[in-house]
């Protein structure tokens, strides 16, 4: 596959406000596809802290945006955010997944979560610490920012017994934030909020749903048919990340070092290349944000390159 192909139609997606891009960038079976290793040589071999360190200005070359895990486990930095802003040109756009310390209401028995593992979080859908610790050091790179993602894992009854209390907590939650200055997505791992009152709370607030083929939720294609994709002016967002009914670990397993598609999923890429046509109609000012995932079947790059396909020529 060659990944300098795809460049002019993403680009000529990006034009029209249709964001099309990989769930981080940081892959070495990615050489000789999209990266060129020889950027990369010290003393004749790759030096892995110069690839990591770097290899997002290359990425950049072909695509224009990426979603940043990172965020999810840390408050950005102004110096890390400096650093990453500084490799890309001017129009690329980074979408974040927002820290846990604002979705987890809960927090599990990990030991990431230190002396707060299994405890409850007094930061839950705190607007105040969302604002001055995670929106506040992106303000210098707005220009470069794309959909912000609350990504609430699954929850169980003690959190929530009735998935209409999520929706009265989340309402309070958004009505707090500059909903009409950032893009702003939701994205849920429980089936049964996909309901009306969840989908209306997030129109009346100018929020996507973001699309999430995963592990125990409805397919892409199920919850495009639930919530057509391209009405409203809210921008519109989808992570394609596993296939249903996989485990996460067990994807990592079977597919690194993702250098080669190894199980297609051809539901999903046309979920996928019918969302993205659904959208195209013009709606000045809306972006659409789609993530591909190496894990969904083993290599991102080609799974772009296969939905780009099914679109058609540009």
């Amino acid at each position: 596959m060659d990944s300098l192909a795809l460049q002019p139609r993403l680009a000529a997606l990006a034009a029209e406000g249709v964001y099309l891009g990989t769930s981080s960038w940081k892959y070495d079976g990615w050489f000789g596809q999209l990266y060129t290793p020889e950027r990369y040589h010290y003393r004749g071999k790759v030096a892995k802290t110069r690839f990591e360190r770097s290899c997002l200005e290359e990425y950049a070359e072909v695509f224009p945006t990426v979603c940043l895990d990172a965020s999810y486990y840390r408050f950005p930095g102004a110096k890390y955010l400096d650093g990453l802003h500084g490799q890309v040109p001017t129009g690329f756009l980074f979408s974040h997944k927002v820290t846990d310390t604002i979705t987890i209401k809960h927090f599990p028995r990990h030991k990431r979560h230190g002396e707060f593992a299994g405890k409850d979080n007094p930061h839950f859908l705190d607007a105040r610490l969302f604002l001055s610790s995670f929106l506040k050091p992106l303000e210098p790179h707005r220009d470069k920012t794309g959909l912000l993602i609350f990504e609430f894992s699954r929850f169980y009854p003690r959190d929530y017994e009735h998935g209409r209390e999520f929706v009265d907590d989340l309402d309070a939650f958004l009505g707090a934030l500059p909903t009409g200055d950032w893009d702003f997505g939701v994205e849920v791992r429980n089936a049964g909020f996909l309901e009306q009152p969840y989908f209306e709370c997030l129109a009346a607030h100018g929020v996507a749903h973001v699309y999430n083929q995963w592990q125990r939720m409805p397919s892409l294609a199920e919850q495009l048919a639930l919530h057509p994709a391209g009405h409203g002016a809210a921008p519109v967002g989808a992570r394609l990340l596993l296939k249903c009914g996989r485990d996460y670990e067990e994807a990592v397993d079977t597919f690194a070092p993702y250098d080669r598609v190894q199980e297609e999923q051809p539901e999903v890429r046309r979920a996928a290349a019918d969302l993205v046509k659904a959208v195209r109609q013009p709606n000045p000012g809306r972006k659409t944000y789609v993530y591909v995932n190496n894990r969904l079947e083993g290599n991102a790059l080609s799974t772009i390159a296969a939905i780009l396909d099914l679109l058609g020529p540009s």
